[in-house]
């Protein structure tokens, strides 16, 4: 059922969360400027760390929106510091916790339409959306964001993306 999906997201923005807390702990610790962690890329053809952010953001909101077949909240795409991409963790997943069982009732079979680049646009049944589309892109753009960071010195780790997991000791 799509809606055990949500918990996941939920843990994985969470997760997020708790890097980028710790981002700006570390920028604010070695005297670096934020706008040099938001703006970093591991590349030069790649998104910087704040449209990482944003995108994961977007893969959860809008996902689920879809798939539940109610408006998605729309963000603007203007954050550019830790606080900024913080209130928009929060957001997302407010309209995570507004997303009922009920609502994705039936969603494993519902065709979703959704772009994909600025001149495409895929068609998937729900189910292969969420295993195929949404979880992927939510765990490459969140992976990504660890990865500029952790490049950059911030000190986090493995658990620190893993927080949250239901881990057996």
């Amino acid at each position: 059922m799509i809606a055990k999906a949500i918990p996941d997201f939920t843990r994985t923005l969470t997760a997020l969360s708790g890097i980028l807390e710790k981002s700006a702990a570390s920028a604010h610790t070695r005297k670096i400027g934020e706008l040099v962690f938001t703006r970093a890329r591991l590349s030069p053809d790649m998104f910087a760390l704040a449209r990482q952010v944003q995108i994961a953001c977007d893969v959860a909101k809008n996902g689920f929106a879809r798939l539940a077949g109610i408006d998605s909240p729309k963000f603007e795409d203007t954050e550019t510091t830790f606080e900024e991409l913080q209130a928009r963790i929060a957001k997302t997943l407010d309209f995570l916790h507004t997303v009922t069982a009920e609502s994705l009732k039936g969603s494993e079979d519902k065709v979703v339409s959704f772009p994909a680049g600025p001149e495409r646009t895929l068609k998937m049944k729900g189910d292969a959306y969420l295993t195929q589309w949404m979880l992927p892109n939510l765990y490459f753009h969140v992976v990504t964001a660890y990865n500029i960071l952790r490049h950059n010195g911030v000190d986090v780790g493995k658990m620190d993306y893993l927080k949250g997991a239901d881990l057996l000791a």
